[in-house]
């Protein structure tokens, strides 16, 4: 059995990439999604195990200490962690692996597996991720204030991952998503065949 590939997901908050990633996992078999460590407290429907490995704060530290966690990062006032164990065997029972962290945490994992497949999700444009962040109803002016900078930030990476998508429409946001996850296992099972280019293009 092939080892799976790593995939990095990232965008800005309010982007869609929660509803892209929902679509792509639902459509495509063979995807798993990592779950993530954190000590913060469970939100209401949130499942421990499920939508997050929910630990305290000496727990973290002791995993973070130990180098359990492939990338890591605090992110208002508490913290987030990718265990190492659970992707690595995960690729190794040739899962494909997708991490949606942000681009501090992408930078991490670049560092440490340097075989990742990075992609980052874009929304049109700044007044459509204003629009979008101001119809959730879920924040205030200032909220939406300091995403629209936070966004302005993670945008300057986009050019050091390996895809960028520009989800202007839904429908083909998810499917350029789904084409990538199709284009890098071609191109693993080629690399993992060791056939040479001259057999695969005579």
């Amino acid at each position: 059995m092939s080892r799976g590939t790593l995939l990095v997901i990232s965008a800005p908050s309010g982007t869609g990439k929660t509803t892209i990633l929902k679509r792509v996992m639902a459509e495509v078999p063979g995807l798993a999604f990592s779950v993530s460590h954190t000590t913060r407290a469970p939100r209401a429907g949130e499942q421990d195990g499920a939508d997050y490995h929910f630990v305290d704060r000496d727990r973290f530290a002791a995993m973070r200490d130990a180098g359990a966690f492939l990338e890591w990062a605090e992110v208002h006032g508490n913290f987030y962690g990718t265990s190492r164990a659970a992707v690595d065997q995960g690729l190794g029972a040739g899962a494909d692996i997708i991490l949606d962290i942000d681009v501090q945490g992408c930078r991490q994992v670049r560092a440490a597996a340097s075989d990742a497949v990075t992609l980052f999700i874009v929304p049109p444009s700044r007044a459509e991720l204003e629009r979008r962040l101001s119809g959730r109803g879920t924040d205030g002016a200032e909220t939406i204030r300091l995403r629209l900078a936070n966004a302005r930030q993670e945008m300057a990476d986009a050019g050091r991952y390996d895809f960028v998508v520009v989800n202007d429409d839904l429908d083909r946001a998810v499917a350029a998503v789904k084409a990538i996850v199709v284009a890098e296992r071609c191109r693993h099972r080629r690399d993992a065949a060791g056939l040479p280019l001259s057999i695969l293009h005579p």
